[in-house]
């Protein structure tokens, strides 16, 4: 039996961070090497990243001509999905389609579609496993979706061989984050343990946080040939006895790795001398939420924290010499004035990578009802739900200016002279041209929306 997995390119209006960033399929990789061994033998399985492949996925279909197509994505790739699929199905009449992945999970029924067999809102790999394990037995689509509907949930562990990395051997060298290339991904826990009203992560496992043996995480990263690794749990940066103790195995391992992670204001303003332990065993960046320059606003999105938690944070980060990836929520109520008054903290505080996010309450969280009589768009387009569209209707000024302000903003903070110098000095010059070749696609799609206001 062949089994293509499929990563999906973005529709073409989704505002794309894929020209900054190109990272890993992960979930496909774990699909792959969690195989039983007593459907293995039976079983071909090949992972497709039409984000990297130059083959039109028809071309592909028609090659390969899998028995059954399994797709991952996001909010923004639901239509996309449901066409490939309704391609799918066009063409190989006989094929199965299933889909999984975080909105899947969270969000199934907006995959509920007459050209999709499978939704894995479950449990990805146990789901994916039973699927193949019912084909194989000549179970219909019918039969085999009783089976997934009637299986006990199980509870979220790391139970899991490490991701077959080898999967993706053809587009390894591609996949990057920002200026860690090649760069790989790792996951060393599940959720959240905090309640931000905005955030999608604490969906994913209904508010549960669940970590990984730090000996097996030192297993896989010993398997890792990249150099840079980027830890992609929603929040590394959480039990200070932990990352002391993933600081000793590193060094009782001899693994020596750059590391991009995910870490909360308040635990970097509190704990320097531990980060600069990290950053002398690898540490290169952490990727912060401030959210925003306003109290209000962090009152209302439940952070936890304040103004000056966040100014104390980047402090601690520019002393140590640890690159900051901030991201900041443009509330809808924001003013011209508020826009300069966000620059000037950027600035001022020397912030040099900000990602500039319009308020986007997503299906799925606990604010998108409060919002949802707001919309300037259908639910359903899908692929405007990048957290980059402006999705709801700004108050003090049109859409386009919107836009404007919000491009404005970031190129005096990203492109001021000062800042370019020091990322040549840190990065190179042909790394920084390739980064800004990314950020001019960016900035291209959002002046197009200042030209046609939609």
């Amino acid at each position: 039996m062949d089994v293509l997995l499929v990563r999906p390119r973005p529709d073409r209006e989704t505002i794309g961070l894929q020209h900054v960033m190109v990272c890993e399929p992960l979930e496909l990789e774990y699909l792959v090497s969690n195989v039983p061994d007593r459907l293995r033998q039976n079983v071909n399985l090949e992972i497709c990243d039409m984000i990297l492949e130059k083959e039109p996925f028809k071309g592909i279909l028609m090659r390969k001509r899998p028995d059954l197509v399994v797709f991952t994505g996001y909010i923004t790739h639901v239509g996309t999905i449901k066409a490939m699929c309704a391609e799918v199905k066009r063409l190989l009449p006989v094929a199965l389609t299933g889909v999984g992945g975080v909105h899947a999970e969270v969000v199934p029924d907006d995959f509920r579609d007459e050209s999709i067999d499978f939704v894995y809102q479950r449990n990805g790999i146990d789901g994916f496993n039973l699927t193949l394990e019912g084909m194989l037995e000549g179970r219909s689509a019918s039969g085999i979706r009783n089976r997934l509907e009637s299986s006990e949930d199980r509870k979220l562990s790391f139970l899991y061989r490490h991701p077959d990395r080898e999967a993706v051997r053809k587009y390894r060298q591609k996949y990057y984050y920002m200026f860690h290339r090649p760069c790989a991904l790792i996951k060393t826990s599940y959720g959240c343990p905090y309640n931000c009203s905005f955030c999608f992560c604490k969906e994913i496992t209904g508010g549960k946080y669940f970590t990984r043996d730090l000996k097996d995480v030192m297993d896989e990263l010993e398997g890792i040939a990249e150099k840079e690794v980027y830890i992609v749990d929603d929040d590394f940066l959480f039990s200070k006895g932990r990352i002391r103790e993933f600081l000793r195995l590193l060094k009782e391992r001899g693994i020596e790795k750059k590391f991009l992670v995910y870490g909360r204001a308040d635990f970097v303003a509190e704990n320097r001398d531990l980060l600069g332990e990290f950053r002398d065993q690898g540490l290169q960046a952490v990727i912060v939420g401030l959210e925003s320059i306003r109290g209000q606003d962090l009152d209302s999105y439940k952070k936890g924290t304040d103004i000056d938690v966040n100014e104390r944070a980047v402090r601690v980060l520019l002393e140590l010499g640890i690159e900051l990836y901030a991201t900041l929520i443009i509330p809808l109520d924001f003013s011209r004035k508020d826009f300069r008054d966000l620059t000037s903290w950027v600035r001022g505080l020397g912030i040099r990578f900000v990602n500039l996010q319009p308020l986007t309450p997503l299906p799925g969280t606990s604010i998108f009802h409060e919002y949802e009589d707001k919309l300037l768009y259908p639910r359903e387009r899908y692929e405007m739900w990048d957290m980059a569209h402006v999705v709801l209707k700004p108050e003090h000024m049109g859409t386009r200016s919107f836009y404007l302000e919000i491009v404005k903003a970031y190129y005096r903070v990203v492109m001021r002279p000062k800042n370019v110098l020091a990322l040549i000095r840190r990065y190179g010059l042909g790394m920084n041209l390739k980064m800004l070749a990314g950020s001019s696609r960016v900035t291209m799609q959002y002046l197009g929306k200042v030209v046609r206001g939609i």
